[in-house]
């Protein structure tokens, strides 16, 4: 029986547009490298490490400046990684606040300090700020999804036996790292109706 739901963010609950984030480094800041390190779901090199917590924002940003054109600044570094992240569909923003009264909700995603911002910014606007009651994040836990180490802290945070927490993703790494410890983890395709996975 499910006690608890947890979310991915990006790709579940925030749209994302990886097309839009390497056109935004490679016209704005002239950073070509961008599509070495940004993936829709596991971030490579330094962008993984960053996730990770391995890297600091400024140790982020300072190597993405060394790579990009004269006279770029840290926060253009901030405004090209918020373009990743496009916002949410109202029918996923709806189905979010109604399960919030009937469970308990988290987040749980592979994330860093730059896009957290904007993450929790898009869930404010759309009235999310107070659905969740806690989160899971890379960078903090010093842990990266699939790890059996990252999914076996949250069950042991949580106080839940595996089997009854409800993890929705949108990888198949991801999900299937979660069964793999007992979790209830399902593979939310982007476009498709989240309320269709929800309890």
């Amino acid at each position: 029986m499910t006690k608890a739901v947890v979310f991915d963010i990006g790709g579940v609950l925030i749209n994302l547009d990886t097309k839009a984030c390497i056109e935004a480094f490679i016209g704005n800041m002239g950073f070509e490298k961008i599509t070495e390190i940004l993936d829709p779901w596991h971030q490579k090199g330094i962008f993984g490490s960053f996730e990770e917590g391995l890297v600091s924002a400024d140790e982020f940003r300072s190597w993405i400046l060394e790579r990009s054109r004269p006279g770029c600044k840290p926060e253009d570094v901030d405004h090209c990684m918020w373009t990743l992240l496009t916002g949410m569909d109202p029918a996923t923003a709806a189905a979010v606040r109604s399960l919030a009264g009937r469970y308990p909700l988290y987040l749980l995603s592979n994330n860093n300090p730059i896009s957290m911002r904007r993450c929790h910014a898009l869930l404010a606007e759309n009235g999310l700020s107070d659905a969740f009651k806690g989160e899971f994040i890379s960078y903090e836990m010093k842990m990266l999804k699939p790890s059996a180490q990252f999914y076996n802290e949250v069950v042991r945070r949580l106080g839940l036996a595996p089997e009854e927490v409800l993890f929705i993703d949108d990888s198949v790494s991801n999900v299937e790292g979660a069964k793999a410890v007992g979790i209830d983890a399902r593979l939310f395709v982007p476009g498709s109706p989240l309320a269709n996975l929800l309890p």
